[in-house]
């Protein structure tokens, strides 16, 4: 049984007991948490797809972690301009490990 579902703009597909790093939420770490909006269910064969979203279903989720990923280096230059500018980025994330689907 798996189900598709979509945090932050990003669809992830997720079965029970998935450990699964998602866009940052704004959950404490040790709480719980619901993804509403389900895209798509399979249960034993049987696709349940959703017009954009099946209604009733939900997914449970336990906060792990809060998380900054490792740094992106942006580098531009323009040539012959003596142009050169660097940037760094850490993009923040949530570690949630997939419950219930329900």
């Amino acid at each position: 049984m798996y189900a598709i579902i979509e945090s932050g703009g990003k669809q992830y597909t997720v079965k029970e007991g998935d450990i699964v790093r998602v866009e940052k939420l704004d959950v404490e770490e040790g709480a719980t948490c619901k993804f509403d909006k389900v895209l798509l269910v399979n249960k034993d064969g049987e696709l349940q797809v959703g017009k954009p979203y099946l209604e009733g279903l939900e997914v449970e989720a336990k906060v792990l972690r809060q998380g900054r990923a490792r740094k992106v280096t942006i580098y531009k230059y323009n040539a012959k301009k003596n142009m050169r500018k660097k940037k760094g980025h850490r993009q923040p994330y949530t570690l949630v490990e997939i419950g219930k689907l329900a």
